[in-house]
């Protein structure tokens, strides 16, 4: 049995990391996204510990809307890909979620189905949404097919990077576009909440930040306030000590340099560690960080110990948490923490305080 093996997850910080995206835009209401299983910290338990905080829970698909549902979550649900067919459109509708409009097949499906809904606008990101010429239309089309239009957003292609113009332009755009439409807006992820003041709008859609993970490459004071709410954790299951010039590992791709001494970890990419992970990504053991040593294999990992005294077997290993953020290792693995907290996989228990 794999007992230190877990993904611990501290549902009280979602909750004040939750209450700090609502700091940065107090005049805006907000839905909190929770899809992909809550960025892998399981989107049941996560939706219950904000559901009084929260007015709006923002999934994917609705499959996952209606697994909430049947769980008893009566918060209102935004489907933010919307759907594809009229079935799950009649699905929406019976138990009260929100679909996201950006085709003109959605508006089509959704006339006279009692439904609710956003638009979304494509002001740039070219990924979904009406263009932002046909709002207008779109919005009649829909009001004359009886769909409660609620509000109307679009999506930002760069707010991670606030030295791009890309942002600006989009939000010139969407604003020409919803001058007179009459309707809330919505705007802002998590980067924009934080970087992009005019883009907060009446509502906010914190993702990344809810889980206390930065949106931005390089961490500041503004986003020092967020708490990780997933801590990985493992444990030792080997210690050994090996002369200088042998090497560990898969590919002897680590080779030591001096007299070292090897700790085994027992979590590997089939827990959802990367695999790409290089020599010297942190680990951290007793709070003191250690490098990664040698490839990272299925179910192990190998770190180099020699100047950490008074390492054991048994002991506690964070490779993510409070001590080693999941960005850093994101990036040494030349990928991003949304990746590595949503990759966890399920034979790793997720442990809720």
């Amino acid at each position: 049995m794999r007992r230190k093996t877990a993904a611990y997850i501290d549902r009280e910080a979602i909750r004040c990391n939750f209450s700090a995206a609502g700091s940065f835009a107090p005049d805006a209401k907000v839905v909190a996204v929770i899809k992909a299983d809550a960025y892998g910290h399981g989107i049941l338990p996560v939706a219950e510990a904000l559901q009084d905080l929260a007015p709006m829970f923002g999934v994917a698909t609705i499959d996952e809307a209606l697994a909430l549902r049947d769980a008893g979550i009566d918060n209102a649900i935004l489907v933010m890909e919307g759907v594809t067919t009229a079935d799950d459109c009649e699905a929406a509708a019976a138990q009260d979620v929100v679909l996201m409009v950006h085709t003109r097949e959605q508006v089509a499906m959704m006339a006279g189905r009692s439904a609710s809904a956003w638009i979304k606008v494509d002001t740039g990101m070219h990924r979904l949404g009406i263009k932002s010429a046909d709002l207008a239309d779109t919005l009649k089309q829909l009001r004359d097919g009886g769909v409660d239009v609620q509000v109307v957003c679009t999506h930002l292609a760069c707010a991670e990077e606030p030295a791009r113009a890309a942002t600006e332009k989009q939000l010139s755009e969407f604003a020409q576009y919803t001058a007179e439409i009459g309707l809330p807006l919505s705007v802002a992820n998590s980067a924009a909440i934080i970087a992009w003041p005019d883009s907060r709008a009446d509502w906010v859609r914190p993702g990344i930040m809810l889980y206390g993970v930065s949106p931005f490459a390089n961490d500041d004071e503004s986003v020092r306030k967020l708490r990780p709410a997933m801590t990985l954790s493992s444990e030792i299951i080997a210690i050994r000590e090996i002369p200088s010039g042998d090497s560990v590992g898969y590919g002897a791709r680590w080779t030591a340099n001096r007299t070292s001494v090897i700790a085994t970890v027992a979590v590997g990419y089939a827990d959802g560690y990367p695999r790409h992970a290089p020599n010297g990504t942190p680990v951290s053991i007793k709070g003191e960080v250690v490098p990664l040593a040698g490839s990272v294999s299925m179910d192990m990992i190998t770190v180099d110990v020699t100047d950490h005294s008074g390492v054991a077997i048994g002991d506690l290993v964070e490779l993510w948490g409070s001590n080693v953020s999941v960005n850093a290792v994101a990036e040494r693995a030349g990928t991003i923490g949304y990746e590595l907290l949503t990759g966890v996989t399920a034979r790793v228990p997720r442990i809720y305080d």
